[in-house]
């Protein structure tokens, strides 16, 4: 673990062990150079401390080139709650109100909402002793409520810029979208698509998703295990990460990759891959910025409705500078949103 956290380039990784429940709070705090350091708190079982760690360790420094490459006024952290594989559900409130009072002796250094495993019910809990930095709450308790709003329509509005790339038009009607995941995001960018006139397939392990979906709206499924070499415009992963890796990228039959999970790319050079497949790939951390962008600024930057939309649609001029970049560089597009994260990082700090 010494050489994980040494080699990570962050600022500063907090650890606590909860004895009440044998869980871990890990808070690994990545830069806080153009803000508080912002980003949700993941709740799950790990197989062992390290690989806890090591997830909060990544996941932060993606939130920091998520927040610099959109040029949005906030630093990147992640939270990793790692609790027992026999966690006792009846001890989670305690176990949050603990988690909420660690992030405010932190006074402000870190900022968090939910993540995979946590909900704007968990940040009511949360905030009981964390407040004023927690993020997500529910309307009932003064929060923005959910994020996958506004993270939907952020890849809606990347999904457009996409599009324009492609096709010279920034246009979804007619195009052969496949989402896979149907989840929190992906049900509602499955309506968005849908209102937009795009043919929609989609993919999902849920039943009960699957049955709405499929029988009620009559779109197509396509099994997980077709998934891959399903021919269409736009792939858009709306499940788990590490989708993209050097055995399915040459199984893809998609023109572009433009979805909401999060850490698409199993490894770097994966970015390489899909560009001489002449596959063109949205980056996830721009294209699924707009859940933390709206909520962000509904709740503290004083934004209208209206306003949020707005500052989360501009995720497709994002996307356009990005593609221009590449383009110009001959580089891939992660390489792009890298140097342009990396080119606004360095100019607050010199």
């Amino acid at each position: 673990m010494e050489s994980l956290i040494s080699e990570w380039g962050g600022e500063s990784v907090i650890i606590r062990f909860d004895r009440p429940t044998s869980a871990w709070m890990i808070i690994a705090i990545h830069s806080t150079r153009l803000g508080p350091a912002t980003g949700g708190t993941r709740m799950k079982p790990y197989p062992n401390l390290n690989d806890a760690v090591e997830d909060a360790l990544k996941l932060a420094a993606g939130m920091t080139y998520k927040f610099a490459v959109i040029g949005f006024p906030r630093g990147g952290g992640k939270a990793v709650i790692a609790v027992p594989h026999d966690f006792d559900n009846n001890k989670r409130a305690d176990l949050l109100r603990r988690y909420g009072a660690l992030i405010q002796q932190l006074g402000g250094l870190y900022e968090t909402g939910p993540d995979v495993g946590t909900s704007p019910e968990d940040m009511d809990l949360i905030s009981e002793t964390g407040e004023p930095y927690v993020f997500c709450r529910t309307s009932e308790k003064g929060g923005a409520g959910d994020s996958a709003p506004h993270t939907a329509l952020g890849v809606f509005s990347g999904m457009l810029a996409v599009s324009e790339q492609l096709f010279d038009n920034p246009s979804l009607a007619g195009k052969r979208i496949l989402v896979q995941g149907a989840g929190s995001v992906g049900r509602i960018l499955i309506n968005m698509l849908l209102e937009a006139d795009t043919e929609v397939m989609f993919s999902d392990v849920d039943q009960d998703t699957i049955y709405h979906f499929r029988n009620t709206l009559n779109l197509t499924y396509i099994p997980a295990e077709d998934v891959l070499h399903t021919e269409c415009d736009i792939f858009s992963p709306c499940a788990l990460g590490g989708i993209l890796n050097r055995e399915t990228i040459p199984r893809l039959e998609c023109r572009a990759v433009a979805g909401a999970a999060n850490n698409q790319l199993a490894e770097p050079a994966d970015a390489l891959r899909l560009r001489d497949k002449k596959i063109l790939y949205a980056p996830d951390y721009v294209i699924n910025a707009g859940g933390a962008i709206g909520i962000v600024g509904l709740e503290s930057m004083g934004w209208s409705v209206k306003e949020a939309d707005k500052q989360v649609m501009s995720i497709r001029q994002t996307l356009r500078q990005i593609f221009e970049v590449a383009d110009s560089e001959r580089i891939t597009t992660d390489e792009a949103a890298r140097r342009i994260a990396e080119s606004r990082l360095a100019g607050v700090a010199s």
